[in-house]
């Protein structure tokens, strides 16, 4: 089993830590955004590049070549 990519390891764990971790700096309810509450529009924000986040760790895990020994133990 090849192991991840550390670079895919972290644009995993971006959009990880952009809801979850950012709450107190963003819980506002004023601004608005787009007739929105900024909190709100920060949810709908990172719900829509998450995917992006995700095809990009794909991509790097494709693109990154198997290491020679992926088939057999050492």
């Amino acid at each position: 089993m090849k192991r991840p990519h550390i670079g895919s390891l972290l644009l995993g764990l971006i959009p990880f830590i952009a809801i979850c971790l950012t709450v107190s700096l963003w819980d506002r309810i004023y601004p608005m955004v787009f007739g929105l509450p900024f909190n709100f529009f920060w949810l709908i924000g990172w719900l829509l590049l998450t995917p992006l986040c995700m095809w990009s760790a794909y991509w790097l895990e494709e693109r990154t070549p198997a290491s020679r020994d992926e088939g057999g133990e050492r």
